[in-house]
């Protein structure tokens, strides 16, 4: 198994599914972990029941990044990854989509993670190292007129990631893209499970873990040449 002992990370978005999964691959991989969400309460029983630190954190507003990221140096005196992970969608298409589903979802999915990256930026530089893991999405591939609103933010992450592996780069910092298609997860319920799974060549939805599992691949040294790219895991739902 991979191990990234000795590494300090921060997940946003780990109080459920796909971040609290992550969590606890990055604790068995030996990590030290800090989750932050707005639902403190199972974001704290999430931090009991794998190890880590839960920590209340609304991502779309700088002042609790600052407090987050001092809170981290001051326990460890560094980060070494930055997942952020926290999403949400709205199930609107672009003529219902009225300007404050619009802002509140660009809020969460697309100025939190770049509040993120701008918040760790100067630790990882003293450090000369880093890596951070935008979470996109397939939707960011291709069209997503029923939740419109998110599609736009998984695409504009994207390009996001691509402009700040080129800027942190030089400071030995790493920026990628995780893209899942299915997995499950709350962002699933209410869809046809049946025809996402025969959407899917692998003919199933992915579990939480799996993307955890990518998302410790490029957080380890394992991946040190790897920057600025898109690592879809859909089980072929893209092919």
């Amino acid at each position: 198994m991979i191990r990234i002992d000795g590494k300090v990370a921060i997940i946003t978005g780990g109080s459920r599914g796909q971040g609290a999964a992550t969590a606890g691959v990055f604790v068995a991989a030996g990590a030290t972990v800090y989750i932050t969400d707005v639902d403190d309460a199972e974001g704290e029983a999430v931090a009991s029941s794998c190890g880590c630190t839960y920590l209340h954190h609304d991502v779309s507003q700088p002042a609790e990044w600052a407090a987050v990221v001092d809170r981290v140096v001051a326990d460890h005196g560094r980060i070494d990854v930055l997942v952020n992970n926290a999403g949400i969608i709205e199930w609107r298409t672009m003529t219902d989509t009225s300007l404050e589903v619009w802002e509140r979802v660009v809020a969460v999915n697309q100025t939190g993670p770049l509040l993120g990256m701008q918040a760790v930026a100067p630790v990882m530089k003293r450090q000369g190292s880093g890596s951070i893991v935008n979470l996109s999405s397939i939707g960011g591939l291709g069209g997503s007129s029923p939740c419109f609103a998110y599609g736009a933010t998984k695409w504009a992450l994207r390009g996001m990631t691509r402009g700040a592996a080129q800027e942190l780069g030089p400071f030995g910092i790493r920026v990628n893209a995780i893209l899942p298609g299915s997995v499950e997860s709350q962002m699933i319920a209410g869809m046809d499970r049946e025809n996402l799974i025969k959407a899917t060549p692998l003919r199933r939805i992915a579990q939480p873990e799996e993307i955890g599992r990518l998302s410790l691949w490029l957080a380890s040294d394992e991946s040190g040449y790897v920057t600025g790219a898109d690592h879809v895991i859909d089980g072929g739902m893209k092919a």
